[in-house]
């Protein structure tokens, strides 16, 4: 059963990447386009990332009360209707509109991250960061897929008569399509009912005695983070890791539009960022399990330090060195996730697990639409080197704060 788990949650991350990449790579560009403004143009991340916090504790809560697959298809059906409004927001030319089709595209972020949590309710001892890294590595193959799809789609919707840039969107909404019937129809028996119902006999993270609370409540969630430390070292990790990700990619392709960089040079610059935060997930997995979640944590903020630095110190024609700076980007958000996703999910129980996952998602994707708001102000206002300097100042500290204060855990 978790085999055939982690092949269908694969399958869906695939369509469902290629759907958030293609859409992703040109939301910044298309909303400056509209309404004529770089510091706005940051709020295309922001409201894409705000989609996913905003769905992140209703799916779940739906993933506690009917299973895994309830809430990803909750969260792939409302990308469905973002990607209707965003096509008609584009083809109106009104960037508001298209900001708030941007909202529910978001949600498929949710999906995606709901996804890697799904593949741990059913993983033995000792595995669960590398069940997780494969579901996210199968993300690779739409994610970096997509970016360079921007092109020729665009082409293609012109030709059959669409309106300007609503062919990369047009895409989204069929990969969304296909994610949510893989899912429904796949998702069978659904992992998080049956570890459930294999927890009393075989799991020792069972409830107590008193009855199980399906997911729990946010109120809950708090709590139970408040009472585990690894859990809460876990959360912030996760959440910093998520800031300074989305804070650098959602303004590059402003950056580099600014040095006169065509869709297909922005579309190969985003594809190397996103093979770098899902190509080597297997392995972040597996050093995960091997060495310890807080090494990796460590390690995956140096990485986030060295993207900074090369990425914030290079100008907008300077495309090799962004390039690099944001593959490394990539790989320090890789090691955030993995690691940390993994160190939360073993560090509470079975049914605590979807409220708190849930609030560690509305909370890294909350810190992620706020530091690419902060981000567009920063760049519009500033440069993007300043922004490359605030990244760095963040993850150092975070760095330090998970060296100088450990979590005593057998994982950690």
């Amino acid at each position: 059963m978790q085999r055939r788990t982690l092949v269908v949650l694969s399958v869906a991350q695939i369509a469902s990447g290629i759907g958030t990449a293609v859409g992703f790579t040109l939301s910044s560009l298309v909303v400056a386009q509209l309404s004529g403004s770089k510091t706005i143009s940051g709020l295309a991340g922001t409201a894409t990332v705000l989609g996913a916090a905003l769905l992140a504790l209703p799916t779940a809560r739906t993933s506690g009360k009917g299973g895994r697959r309830a809430g990803l298809a909750l969260a792939y059906g409302c990308a469905l209707v973002g990607c209707v409004i965003i096509l008609a927001a584009v083809t109106v030319r009104s960037w508001p509109l298209l900001l708030g089709g941007l909202v529910l595209f978001g949600s498929a972020g949710a999906g995606s991250l709901a996804s890697r949590y799904s593949a741990t309710d059913l993983s033995p001892p000792g595995h669960t960061a590398r069940h997780l890294a494969w579901v996210v590595w199968a993300a690779t193959i739409g994610s970096v897929a997509g970016p360079n799809l921007a092109e020729p789609v665009e082409r293609l919707g012109r030709s059959l008569g669409l309106a300007p840039d609503t062919g990369p969107f047009a895409l989204s909404l069929i990969a969304f399509a296909v994610a949510l019937v893989v899912i429904l129809a796949g998702l069978r028996p659904d992992p998080l009912l049956l570890a459930r119902s294999l927890a009393p006999a075989e799991n020792p993270a069972a409830p107590e005695k008193g009855g199980p609370r399906r997911g729990g409540t946010p109120r809950t969630a708090w709590r139970t983070l408040r009472r585990e430390p690894g859990a809460s070292r876990a959360l912030a990790a996760i959440a910093v890791s998520h800031t300074a990700m989305v804070s650098i990619m959602s303004m590059t392709p402003v950056h580099l539009g600014h040095g006169g960089a065509d869709y297909s040079v922005i579309g190969i610059v985003l594809s190397l960022h996103i093979a770098g935060m899902y190509i080597l997930s297997p392995v972040v997995g597996w050093l995960s399990d091997r060495i310890g979640r807080v090494r990796v944590l460590v390690l995956g903020m140096g990485f986030l330090l060295a993207a900074a630095v090369l990425a914030g110190g290079a100008g907008p024609h300077d495309v090799a060195r962004v390039a690099a700076g944001l593959t490394l980007l990539g790989l320090g958000w890789s090691c955030g996730l993995i690691s940390g996703s993994a160190m939360l999910s073993e560090a509470v129980r079975l049914e605590d697990r979807p409220a708190v996952q849930g609030v560690s998602d509305l909370l890294m994707n909350v810190c992620g639409a706020v530091g690419a708001a902060l981000a567009g102000v920063v760049v519009g206002t500033l440069s993007y080197g300043v922004l490359g300097t605030a990244v760095a100042v963040m993850v150092t500290v975070t760095g330090a704060w998970l060296v100088l204060r450990p979590v005593h855990l057998a994982s950690a």
